[in-house]
């Protein structure tokens, strides 16, 4: 299963792309809105991570123009921001 994961915080991108590595998924990153939408375009995935707060373009936005172009992942995963 190939997985694009768009997140911006560097520690968090980490830790997600280490544990799915480590669980046998290939995996992109694209650190903002604008990366995640170019990959989501050109390259095929079988589903998405996608944080909601990105820098560019933000989440929504950029499953919106996925959608738009009618390219469809089985999944789109957005991560929300939780302050504390």
């Amino acid at each position: 299963m190939r997985i694009l994961l768009v997140e911006d915080d560097p520690k968090i991108a980490s830790f997600i792309l280490k544990g799915l590595r480590e669980s046998g998924f290939a995996v992109d990153h694209a650190a903002d809105g604008e990366d995640g939408l170019h990959l989501a375009l050109t390259e095929p995935y079988d589903t998405a991570i996608i944080d909601i707060m990105l820098p560019k373009l933000d989440g929504l936005s950029l499953i919106e123009e996925v959608r738009r172009q009618k390219i469809y992942s089985r999944h789109y995963f957005e991560r929300q921001t939780i302050n504390r």
